[in-house]
């Protein structure tokens, strides 16, 4: 498995937001240049997370994005679904069952990954990521 470049700034833009949480709208162009992101990139990032509900945003003068909850209450796995679909290692597991599922001897390892790396991604908040003495991820 493979997280694309728009998983990885979708994960960086939660925690730009998150590090500026106060009420306030972010200028999409402040956090792209904080975070090295291009404008126009970024923008599709932020419109998705905000269709997804994740994330206000207003046009205009004062406008920008603010989280609607505190960073606690978001987690990797969350933005990760909204930006990069289904975590699945493989295409029988996540979604729709393979019709050799029944008789399949590797379907456990798959189905064992899949729980893994949702697990994983899903107990790592925004606010675990804001600590900037690290912190540990290691299961």
């Amino acid at each position: 498995m493979k997280i694309s470049t728009r998983g990885r700034y979708a994960v960086r833009a939660m925690v730009d937001l998150a590090e500026h949480f106060g009420g306030e709208y972010i200028p999409l162009k402040d956090m792209a240049a904080r975070q090295d992101i291009s404008k126009k990139y970024l923008e599709s990032i932020m419109s998705d997370l905000s269709k997804a509900g994740l994330i206000d945003g207003m046009h205009g003068k004062g406008g920008g994005y603010k989280l609607k909850k505190p960073p606690e209450n978001y987690t990797v796995g969350d933005i990760l679904r909204i930006t990069e679909g289904d975590l699945a290692p493989v295409g029988c597991v996540g979604g729709q069952p393979c019709e050799r599922a029944a008789q399949c001897r590797t379907i456990s390892l798959w189905t064992g990954l899949y729980k893994l790396v949702n697990d994983y991604f899903d107990n790592i908040t925004i606010a675990d990521l804001m600590n900037k003495d690290g912190y540990d991820y290691i299961i």
